[in-house]
C-alpha cells in the first residue's frame, strides 16, 4: 500500500511475491515490490519467490525466502544444511562459476557506486577461483554458549541476531580445524566449565579459536574469557594434551565485558608452544594467536603471485609492505628486491615478521610496530624513500593520512590488495589523482561466501 507520500509499505510478516533481479554485495537476491527494493538472502537471479517481509524500511524491505516458484538453473543444493541461516556461507546454493562472476560483478558494482576517476575504462579481469571450493579455511572462531537443555554448543551467530547456531560440522572449514574444535567442547561439557551467558554478562568461556597451520598440520587453541579465571583449567589441558596431540600451543585471551570486539589486550600462555609454523611460498612462518594469516592457504600464494606479477619487480626496489602480519607477504618477494620494510600494529605479529625473517635466512627486511600513516613519513624524514609500496589493508580500507602520505611520495610501483570492494572504490577517489588503474584481478579466497579480494595495480599518471 501507499501512503501520502508515494511510499510503499509493508508490513512485518506479511508474504509477497517478487522476481529476483541480481544480487547485492552481501550475497542476497534484489527484487522489487512495488519499485521498493526488497533483500532477500538466499535467493538467485530469474527467481520468482514468495518471501516474509522482517523488516520495512524507508528506502528498501528485508525479507526471508518462504518458496521458490522458479528456480535459477544455477541454484544447487547447499553442503551446509544451515548455509542460509548463519553469516558466512552466503553463496553455498549458487554454482561455483557464477559465484567467481558475482565476485567480478561485486566489484564492478562498487566502482558504479563510488565512481572514481576514469572508473568505466578500469580492466575487470576474470575471478581466479580454486578447483575444489570447499575445506579451505585454517581457522574457526566459534562462540561458546549453552543451549536451552545446558548442553555445550559452538558455532557462529545466527544471521542478524545474536543466538548462536551449533556447527557440528562444516563443509568450508579445513577438517582438521573442526575435529579438534569438536573436541574441545565435548571436553567443555563434560567438564562443566561455565560458557558466556551474554545476557547476564556471566560465565567463563566465550570464544574458542582454532587455527590449524595447514602444511604442518599443527593446531593452535585459545580459549577467550570473561576474566582470567578458568574453571577446571589443569584437567582441561591434561586432555587436550592426551586426546589432541596434534594441539601444540594452547594460549587463553582475557576480554571481559560484553564487547563486539573478539579480542581482547590481556593473552595468556597456557601449554606447549606459544606459536605454530605455517608455510607458504617455501617459507617457514610462525603465527601467534593475534597474528593474522589469509583464512586460505592455497590461495593466499596466489593472491600474492598475482601482487607481485603487478608490482613487476627489478630487483633494485625500496619496497614497503604496509599492514604487514607475520611478513608474509613482503618475506616472500624479499629476494626480488633490495630492501622491504614493513609495519603492523599488532606487537605479537611484528615479533613473528621478524624472527620469521630470520628463520627464513632473509636479512634485508626490517619490521615495526606502528600505523602505516605514522611510519611512512617518519622513515621518509629519515632519508630512507621506498620506490614500490604494497598494501593490504583491513576492510575498513586505507587511513586518509595513509593516502595523503601515498599522493605526497607517489612511489612509481605501487599494489593495493583489497578485501572489501567498497572501501577499494572510496579508496580510488582519492588515489586515481595520481594514479591510473591498469587493472583490477579478483581472486576467490573465500568460496560459498560474499567475501572478495582483489589486486589493482597502478601506473603513476
Amino acid at each position: 500500500m501507499y501512503n501520502d507520500n508515494n511510499t510503499v509499505h509493508v508490513n512485518e510478516g506479511e508474504q509477497l511475491t517478487i522476481e529476483i533481479k541480481r544480487m547485492g554485495i552481501n550475497g542476497e537476491g534484489i527484487g522489487y515490490y512495488e519499485r521498493k527494493l526488497v533483500f532477500v538472502p538466499g535467493a538467485l537471479p530469474t527467481e520468482k519467490v514468495v518471501v516474509e517481509v522482517t523488516n520495512d524500511l524507508n528506502n528498501f524491505i528485508r525479507a526471508k525466502l518462504v518458496e521458490i516458484l522458479t528456480k535459477s538453473k544455477d541454484r544447487i543444493q547447499p553442503v551446509d544444511d544451515y548455509a542460509n541461516d548463519v553469516g558466512g556461507f552466503e553463496l553455498e546454493n549458487l554454482a561455483y562459476p557464477k559465484q567467481l562472476e558475482f565476485k567480478r560483478d561485486v566489484v564492478r558494482q562498487s566502482l558504479e557506486k563510488y565512481q572514481p576517476t576514469g572508473y568505466r575504462r578500469f580492466k575487470l579481469l576474470p575471478t581466479i577461483g580454486m578447483d575444489d571450493p570447499t575445506h579451505y579455511r585454517n581457522k574457526a572462531t566459534f562462540q561458546i554458549r549453552h543451549d536451552e537443555a545446558g548442553n555445550t554448543i559452538a558455532g557462529l551467530y545466527k544471521a542478524r541476531s545474536h543466538d548462536v547456531v551449533d556447527l557440528k560440522t562444516s563443509a568450508l572449514q579445513y577438517p582438521l580445524t573442526m575435529k579438534v574444535m569438536r573436541a574441545i567442547v565435548t571436553m567443555i561439557d563434560e567438564l562443566g566449565i561455565p560458557a558466556y551467558d551474554e545476557e547476564k554478562n556471566a560465565g567463563i568461556i566465550k570464544t574458542v579459536v582454532v587455527r590449524a597451520a595447514i602444511a604442518t598440520d599443527q593446531v593452535q587453541v585459545t580459549f577467550i574469557t570473561q576474566s582470567k579465571k578458568l574453571l577446571k583449567k589443569h584437567q582441561l589441558l591434561e586432555r587436550i594434551k592426551a586426546e589432541l596431540p596434534e594441539v601444540v600451543s594452547v594460549m587463553q585471551n582475557v576480554n571481559p565485558g560484553r564487547t563486539s570486539l573478539i579480542w581482547g589486550d590481556e593473552m595468556i600462555h597456557l601449554a606447549g608452544r606459544e606459536t605454530i609454523t605455517e608455510v607458504l611460498n617455501d617459507l617457514k612462518f610462525d603465527l601467534s594467536a593475534r597474528a593474522f594469516l589469509q583464512a586460505n592457504p592455497e590461495m593466499t600464494s596466489v593472491l600474492y603471485d598475482e601482487a607481485f606479477k603487478a608490482l613487476d619487480l627489478k630487483g633494485n626496489e625500496k619496497l614497503v609492505d604496509a599492514y604487514s602480519g607475520v611478513g608474509t607477504i613482503g618475506l616472500s618477494v624479499a629476494k626480488q628486491v633490495r630492501e622491504v620494510r614493513g609495519m603492523d600494529t599488532i606487537a605479537e605479529a611484528v615479533q613473528n615478521a621478524n624472527a620469521n625473517s630470520v628463520r627464513n635466512g632473509i636479512f634485508n627486511c626490517l619490521y615495526e610496530v606502528g600505523e602505516a600513516e605514522e611510519l611512512l613519513p617518519e622513515w621518509i624524514d629519515g632519508g630512507w624513500t621506498p620506490t614500490a609500496l604494497i598494501v593490504d589493508p583491513p576492510r575498513t580500507g586505507l587511513a586518509d593520512s595513509l593516502i595523503d602520505t601515498i599522493l605526497d611520495i607517489v612511489p612509481k610501483k605501487f599494489v593495493y590488495i583489497s578485501c572489501n570492494p567498497s572501501t577499494l572504490a572510496q579508496d580510488l577517489i582519492k588515489l586515481t589523482e595520481k594514479y591510473n588503474v591498469e587493472y583490477i584481478q579478483s581472486v576467490d579466497l573465500m568460496p560459498q561466501t560474499s567475501r572478495c579480494e582483489c589486486v589493482v595495480k597502478f601506473k603513476k599518471k
